[in-house]
């Protein structure tokens, strides 16, 4: 964890996710300084207490770099190269993360990706607590220096939200189904409802609960997505053609009369939805396992992604080094009902784990 006279900050861009962070971390006791290309959003972030300057110094040993995505890298890399602090973190909050970190090459950056957010746009909609409970994703690569992942995993914790690791591909593939599709299948429906509206109005008096949960997304910040969804293009096309198809056998089925069919799907999605994880994790019924790691490049990675794969939430961890250099041991703390089972994965993998 970081000392407290390390506690400084710095967001770039001040939209709802960086003014969130920024009010975030300011609740955690740290001092927070922000800048944006809007000279008036500063200002008034300013005014409100967002952040308490703009100026970054060598004493700052985190910057969140909130920008769209498609200039996350090249401000990062600016920001990297104009530092000598060694204890300095970069991270970022861009919705895809494989061509950010192929184009940051600086063992100090680790990309990440809240999945939180709010309808409320700007820092208008900014809450200090947008991010309790909410799943952080961070990727970790071979590059990526132990410390560095243990003090963000420590901050990003102090903020409320749940840390998982993923690697950069495997991301951008997965939110593609599970973040960027559903918000372009929102905007679609409402779209299609807004000009069946045109010649029916009643149509908006019946949209009921589904439909209005279906389509809340839809009224996001609309000028964040095509930066996010060109990024990740390849991945979202996929998915949009495997739900095409799905789509079409719904459609088949009901032409057929394939009561069958239809039904048989309508149980899947049911009990799927119902086995979504929902439990948040008790601080008060925690297991702490210690894990003997080598010292190599990518193992904190392998053993972080390997817990995120199996669902496992890691609710603490710090590294304790070996002596000269001969490795270390990872003391992670994880939900005491997953404890045995991810204990056994990570024995099958080689990895000597012990309990406290």
């Amino acid at each position: 964890m970081t000392s407290p006279n390390s506690r400084r900050a710095h967001v770039v861009g001040l939209g709802l996710i960086g003014s969130s962070v920024a009010l975030a971390l300011g609740e955690a006791g740290w001092r927070v300084s922000g800048t944006d290309l809007d000279d008036g959003v500063v200002t008034t972030a300013l005014d409100a207490g967002v952040i308490d300057g703009t100026h970054l110094s060598d004493e700052h040993t985190l910057v969140v770099v909130a920008t769209p995505a498609g200039t996350v890298a090249a401000t990062a890399n600016a920001l990297l190269a104009e530092s000598a602090n060694e204890a300095l973190i970069v991270t970022d909050v861009a919705g895809v993360k494989s061509a950010i970190v192929a184009a940051v090459d600086d063992p100090r950056f680790l990309a990440g990706h809240p999945m939180a957010g709010s309808e409320l746009r700007g820092l208008a909609g900014a809450r200090a607590d947008l991010f309790r409970g909410c799943t952080w994703v961070l990727t970790p690569t071979a590059a990526t220096k132990p410390a560095t992942y243990t003090t963000l995993h420590g901050v990003l914790r102090e903020l409320g939200a749940n840390v998982v690791a993923v690697d950069p591909d495997d991301h951008d593939r997965l939110v593609a189904v599970a973040s960027h599709v559903p918000h372009l299948l929102a905007g679609a429906l409402m779209n299609e409802a807004t000009r069946v509206a045109e010649q029916d109005a009643v149509l908006l008096q019946l949209a009921a609960g589904g439909f209005r949960d279906m389509t809340r997304v839809a009224a996001g910040d609309p000028t964040i997505w095509p930066d996010v969804l060109f990024e990740n293009r390849e991945a979202v096309s996929q998915s949009l053609r495997a739900l095409e198809d799905r789509l079409a056998a719904l459609r088949v089925a009901l032409n057929s009369d394939d009561h069958e069919a239809l039904a048989s799907d309508l149980r899947r999605a049911a009990s799927a939805r119902r086995q979504l994880p929902g439990r948040a994790l008790d601080s008060d019924n925690l297991t702490y396992l210690r894990v003997a790691v080598s010292d190599q490049p990518g193992v904190l990675a392998a053993v972080t992604r390997t817990a995120s794969e199996m669902l496992v939430n890691i609710f603490d961890i710090e590294i304790a080094h070996g002596i000269e250099g001969a490795g270390g041991t990872l003391l992670l703390a994880v939900d005491a009902l997953q404890a045995a089972s991810f204990s056994e994965v990570l024995r099958a993998k080689g990895y000597q784990v012990g309990q406290e």
